[in-house]
This record gives C-alpha cells, sequence and structure tokens, in this order.
C-alpha cells in the first residue's frame, strides 16, 4: 500500500508543512502538492467548493508527493466515508468537543472490527494500491479539531479515545469560544493552546495547527506542534498579489486587504 508519508515524519519527529486548499481548483491543487509541502488539506468546510471538485483536486494530488487530507464540514458518518472512498488519507473533523463525538468520528474512518466505515474503497484502492483494504486502519488518519472551550475542558477524555492519530487545534473558533473574539491579544485561548499540547504530549499525541502565515506556522513549531498550516491558497494569493501591486506602483508592499484572523481557520 502507498506509504502514508505523514505519519512517517511525524513518527521520526520531523515536522510537516501542511497546505489547505480553499479555492476548488485541481490545477491549483497540482502546484501546491509540487510546493514542498508533505501533506495537503483539501477544506470543504470553509473552502469555496463540493465533494466533485474535492474530487478533482484529491486526483490531482496524487501525482503529487503531497499526501491528501481533507477536512470534513462536520461530523456526519456517511461524508466522512465517501471522503475516504475518494482518496483522503486523513480527515480532520471540525468542532470535536466530547469524547462521544471523538468516538463517533473515529470510528467513521475505520473498517471493522476497529470501526464501522462502510466497505467500498472506490479511489481509496486505485490511490492506495491492492492492499489499502487490509491496511487502512493503520494508514488513514483520524484528525480531531480541538476548537471549543469544552474540547480544552474535556481534553483528557478526547485523548483517552482509541484511535486518536494527531489533534489539530482551530485557533480563530478557540479564540471565539474562549476569548470572545478573535483579536489579539487573547491569552485565554493562548494557553488554552498551552494546555492542549501538554495533554496530547503525555499520550505522544503529536497536534497539527492552522496558522496565519510562514512566520506563526515556525512559532507555533517551535511550541511544539507538529504539523504547521502556513495560511490557505487564497491568502497567499491575495498577499503575493498585495505585494506586487505595491512594488510596481512604488510603494513597496501593501498591506494585506484583510486580516490575518480572516485566514485563520
Amino acid at each position: 500500500m502507498r506509504e502514508n508519508l505523514v505519519r512517517r515524519r511525524l513518527a521520526a519527529g520531523e515536522v510537516v508543512v501542511n497546505g489547505w486548499l480553499s479555492i476548488g481548483s485541481s490545477y491549483s491543487a497540482e502546484g501546491i502538492g509540487h510546493s514542498g509541502a508533505h501533506s495537503v488539506t483539501v477544506d470543504l468546510q470553509h473552502g469555496m467548493m463540493g465533494f466533485q471538485e474535492a474530487l478533482h483536486m484529491l486526483q490531482a494530488l496524487s501525482a503529487t508527493p503531497a499526501v491528501p487530507l481533507v477536512r470534513v464540514p462536520d461530523l456526519d458518518p456517511a461524508k466522512i466515508m465517501h471522503l475516504l472512498d475518494a482518496g483522503a488519507y486523513g480527515i480532520i473533523c471540525p468542532m470535536i468537543s466530547t469524547p462521544e463525538e471523538a468516538a463517533t468520528f473515529v470510528a467513521a474512518c475505520r473498517y471493522p472490527p476497529h470501526g464501522n466505515r462502510s466497505f467500498g474503497p472506490s479511489r481509496g484502492l486505485l490511490y492506495g494500491g491492492k492492499e489499502y483494504v487490509a491496511m487502512a486502519n493503520e494508514t488513514v488518519m483520524a484528525i480531531p479539531m480541538i476548537e471549543t472551550a469544552e474540547a480544552v475542558k474535556r481534553i483528557d477524555e478526547i485523548l483517552a479515545v482509541d484511535g486518536i492519530d494527531m489533534l489539530y487545534v482551530g485557533p480563530n473558533d478557540l479564540a471565539f469560544s474562549i476569548d470572545g473574539h478573535v483579536g489579539f491579544p487573547r491569552p485565554k485561548s493562548e494557553a488554552a493552546i498551552t494546555r492542549v499540547l501538554e495533554a496530547a504530549g503525555r499520550r505522544n499525541v503529536p497536534v497539527g495547527i492552522f496558522c496565519s502565515d510562514a512566520e506563526d506556522a515556525r512559532a507555533r513549531h517551535e511550541q511544539g506542534c507538529a504539523l504547521v498550516t502556513p495560511g490557505n491558497d487564497f491568502g497567499h494569493l491575495t498577499r503575493s498579489m498585495a505585494g506586487a501591486v505595491g512594488v510596481v506602483l512604488g510603494k513597496g508592499a501593501s498591506a494585506v486587504p484583510a486580516a490575518k484572523a480572516a485566514h485563520g481557520y
């Protein structure tokens, strides 16, 4: 079966740089997949796309070195199974706040006897290879998002759920939930992120996080995050264009026309 290189890097203690796609384009997906990112996430929660576009993007990523991940819109086992069948090698699920939700999520990602994923591997078999069904449970990653005050409060219970491969922190929803806003400073949610990192470290579970840009990603890695997402495709596109406009007009790199938090999913 095709190896999940994210698992290999995490096991070796190496940082994983994760691309993030919010624009429904197989062409962009292919380009980001060749950018050097170790994994690329197709975002079906806040991204401007549906299943058919996501399928084409997963097909495009198949021709690149990057591991294809998907963020699903919500905790819907049928959608999760469908996207795994489409070839996702990992599922990021938003708003997991309780151990019961975490257990439901993990079960949807695993074939029996370790879960209740329905048989029908479709593209998973094409992408993963002929041993896909036998090895999917140990290859596909179940990644719950921690982004509510309740999730932080119950983090040890969530981590006790068997089969969680990594946590993924949503810093802005966490700030909304704990600080009441997404502006800076936001000391309460930052303290909560530290708590999540410490709890996950005790169980040797890696933590990923969405970041506003490359500098934020480097800082989060130094903080202890094993997987970092240095912004999404739309943010990189608009920042690059704004900078180019500023240079042409002799004004230097112009300010990004949206707050950092706007792209901090």
